[in-house]
């Protein structure tokens, strides 16, 4: 749990469990979009989500500390995993919200921070959530090169379970804890149309 302690497994705005077991049914997403803090809050707040967690993906090495992250050596994101009920909330829906709450377009950065770990990414757990994210990733550069943006960055990665860390404990949920925490993310104003993506199994 990189150093989380008991109370900190717990999330600090809902009160589930960050690191599970996670309710029978329930679906997984991992988003990287910038800083993790801000990125977190967009999710937590959402009706069908479970819980947020702040963390690591797309790397090569295990259980990377922030530090080393930040250096640039690990290759890894820093990230939030969603968890999610498709009842309530669709994949699709939450992919539409993450294009919207970011620039997708700056490559190695997000806004004035700068650095791997700030990269736009998509972490799929399995075929079905790759195919949505590719989509949706073709759906959203028309608008966006309409607004005069030019060529999406974000990294899709899976098909199979990625690999994630999670965050030391002082990281989670940090902008609920430090609501005068900074945080440099912020979307396009460009609108991700939903309907432009889904496949004919989810219309």
């Amino acid at each position: 749990m990189s150093g989380m302690t008991i109370n900190e497994s717990l999330h600090s705005v809902n009160g589930n469990s960050i690191v599970g077991p996670y309710p029978d049914g329930f679906e997984k997403a991992i988003f990287g979009m910038g800083c993790f803090w801000g990125a977190e809050r967009i999710f937590w707040s959402l009706a069908g989500v479970w819980v947020t967690a702040v963390g690591y993906a797309g790397g090569d090495i295990e259980n990377p500390s922030y530090e080393l992250v930040c250096s640039g050596r690990t290759g890894h994101n820093e990230v939030v995993q969603v968890v999610f009920d498709s009842k309530i909330i669709s994949y699709e829906s939450l992919l539409a919200i993450f294009w919207e709450s970011h620039d997708p377009t700056q490559g190695m950065r997000q806004g004035n921070d700068r650095g791997t770990q700030y990269r736009s990414g998509i972490y799929c757990f399995d075929e079905r959530q790759r195919e949505l994210a590719e989509a949706s990733r073709r759906a959203y550069q028309v608008p966006l090169t309409d607004a005069g943006y030019g060529p999406i960055t974000t990294e899709i990665v899976g098909g199979a379970e990625p690999v994630f860390y999670f965050a030391e404990g002082y990281h989670q949920q940090y902008l609920a804890k430090n609501p005068n925490g900074y945080c440099g993310i912020g979307g396009t104003g460009v609108a991700c149309q939903v309907g432009l993506f889904s496949g004919p199994s989810e219309q």
